[in-house]
């Protein structure tokens, strides 16, 4: 079943700390979102593969945005 990674607040896309294909584990970083001029860490909501980004570093996100998919 796949999982949707979601933006929780609006920002900018500062890093993406995986590739498609990764093995991820639940609570592993995926991605570094910049809000209110802080850095946010997003973290996997479950275990599995990383199998869609659709985010790139610079990118302007809103909030609840669909970022990744894991499967």
């Amino acid at each position: 079943m796949a999982e949707q990674v979601r933006a929780p607040l609006a920002g900018s896309v500062l890093d993406i700390l995986v590739e498609t294909g990764a093995r991820v584990e639940e609570d592993d970083d995926l991605l570094v979102i910049e809000a209110l001029k802080m850095e946010n860490a997003i973290a996997a909501p479950c275990s599995g593969t990383v199998t869609e980004i659709r985010v790139k570093k610079g990118d302007k996100v809103a909030e609840d945005a669909v970022l990744m998919i894991i499967s």
